[in-house]
């Protein structure tokens, strides 16, 4: 479950951010192609957030679809719940991976 590892990165990503202030709300971009499970994700954040500024905050998750685009037609594919990196349109694998991958801190809400 490395998702714990990565709730601690964010953790320590957010503290340097808000420079002491309080962390009410941390938004997160996760792509689907990561291979990150959003509720485990979510499931750990208050086992890493005690004893912090982000004690009592909230982690709000965006996913992100996978989107490709093809090579050879130049069209773009939206990946469904198994991601096959394949061109829906001209069954190409010469892809190119456009969204899916992402994993970052957008943004803080802090208290005043």
């Amino acid at each position: 479950m490395h998702e714990l590892s990565l709730c601690h990165s964010i953790v320590a990503i957010a503290e340097v951010a808000a420079r002491g202030r309080r962390v009410r709300v941390v938004e997160l971009d996760v792509g689907n192609l990561r291979q990150v499970v959003p509720a485990t994700l979510a499931y750990c954040w208050d086992f890493v957030t005690p004893s912090t500024t982000l004690e009592g905050s909230t982690l709000k998750i965006h996913s992100i679809e996978g989107t490709l685009k093809c090579q050879d037609c130049l069209k773009e594919t939206t990946l469904r719940d198994t991601p096959i990196l394949v061109c829906d349109f001209c069954e190409s694998t010469k892809v190119d991976i456009l969204t899916g991958e992402e994993f970052m801190v957008t943004s803080l809400v802090l208290e005043d």
